[in-house]
């Protein structure tokens, strides 16, 4: 049996390949293979030549249901793009950037963000946040031979997808959030739970890799719920669930989460009777604001990613003084430091050239911490392993994080949870 093991501890995840879970964001809809941007991809990206300058475009939320990820997004980018930039650049020359909109699947801006950034002559793409998104462009980045790294994504479909050796992220398969929260719902005796989930990919995932955590301890789903996200009202599904008279309520979703938890409440299953527990795609600060106060209080919900130090948080404020939400700021601003280091190391700013080191960049060498220190160390004809903000980033074979952090937050009685977790859990992501 897995065993969660609190920060510090490792945390071996067997890779279960009868579940197709995945990733912060869905995006709206399951529509990702419908958008699908090539029929049948060849395994080898196409040559591409660097022009000195590496060219950055971001592919993160400016509108859509994950939204509320952007605003964090880009100021990890920003941030480390500033220190990248003030250091002296990539290949004696500043990092260029340009911003578009990732939208999600019930739209198709993310195609024609795409298409805006390959005309730009991006290198490297950062995004999408939503994993339904991503895999609906996936062909088209990388069969123009662009590195595309995603600071969110967490379906497990990356792992073996067709991606020509050039897609990589800093977030962790969903089989790890999925397990520890599991875990916390039965930890905290919740023997009876009822499992209210997104009908997509990301929600049918979690809800499956939950259900069996919390089944392997000894506890028993008595309901589980797949809903449409576009629906307008949420009481039928609410009430198969109060007729089960769960313990606790595991809800897995975006930012129509809040609609179903007005119903909640509605109809007699609050978080003072009932204990809800959430998860990255409806972890904000922001969508709940406009409820009653303690409408959240207590409730609990699991983000990848380490603590992000004060300094950080300063960073971030720095390019973004407005800034309230933290979800995968320190994601996006590793991916920024390693596609940089990754460009250094391989003295060539084109996307499989970046590819290429970025593994070697982010493991086996000495220990560096930040763009300026390792940059000076790979100049010194130094190998380095880049330790960033979300955890001790090492990429495995599939490019995949193989060590990563969940942060377990919990709500107070401003609807609102701290920027430090109530704990931390580290594991190895095996696969």
């Amino acid at each position: 049996m897995v065993r969660i093991a609190p920060v510090g501890r490792a945390l071996a995840v067997v890779a279960a390949t009868s579940l197709a879970l995945t990733a912060c964001g869905g995006g709206g809809s399951d529509t990702a293979t419908q958008n699908s941007q090539s029929a049948a991809p060849s395994s080898a990206a196409p040559a591409s030549k660097g022009d000195g300058t590496l060219t950055i475009g971001t592919l993160l939320p400016q509108t859509g249901s994950l939204a509320f990820l952007g605003p964090p997004e880009f100021a990890g980018v920003n941030a480390a793009i500033k220190e990248i930039n003030e250091a002296g650049g990539v290949l004696g020359k500043p990092v260029q950037k340009f911003d578009t909109d990732s939208g999600d699947t019930t739209t198709n801006i993310a195609s024609q963000s795409v298409d805006k950034l390959l005309s730009q002559k991006a290198d490297a793409i950062i995004g999408a946040a939503s994993s339904s998104v991503s895999e609906s462009v996936i062909d088209k980045i990388t069969g123009a031979g662009v590195l595309q790294f995603s600071p969110a994504n967490t379906s497990d479909k990356f792992t073996t997808i067709n991606d020509r050796g050039l897609y990589f992220r800093t977030s962790p398969p969903d089989k790890l959030q999925g397990r520890v929260l599991g875990d916390l719902i039965v930890s905290e005796g919740n023997d009876t739970v009822a499992i209210m989930a997104m009908q997509d990919s990301y929600g049918t995932g979690l809800a499956d890799q939950i259900t069996k955590t919390v089944t392997d301890g000894g506890g028993e789903v008595v309901e589980r719920v797949d809903y449409d996200p576009k629906a307008a009202d949420f009481s039928a599904e609410i009430a198969k669930i109060k007729a089960k008279n769960p313990k606790a309520i595991a809800l897995v979703g975006f930012a129509e989460t809040s609609k179903v938890i007005q119903e909640l409440v509605k109809q007699d299953m609050p978080a003072s009777k009932v204990k809800w527990y959430m998860v990255d795609g409806n972890m904000s600060n922001t969508n709940y604001l406009d409820m009653p106060k303690g409408t959240m209080k207590g409730v609990k919900g699991t983000t990848p990613g380490a603590a992000s130090p004060d300094d950080f948080r300063k960073k971030l404020a720095a390019v973004d003084p407005k800034l309230e939400d933290y979800t995968y700021a320190p994601e996006s601003y590793d991916a920024m430091n390693l596609i940089a280091l990754a460009a250094e190391a391989a003295k060539s700013d084109a996307g499989a050239d970046i590819a290429a080191k970025l593994a070697e960049v982010s493991k086996g060498g000495e220990k560096c911490t930040n763009f300026k220190e390792c940059v000076d160390l790979l100049k010194a004809g130094k190998d380095i392993d880049y330790d960033g903000v979300s955890g001790p980033v090492e990429f495995n074979d599939a490019g995949d994080p193989a060590v990563a952090t969940i942060g377990i937050y919990q709500y107070g009685d401003d609807n609102k949870y701290p920027t430090k977790a109530v704990e931390y859990r580290t594991g190895n992501i095996a696969g």
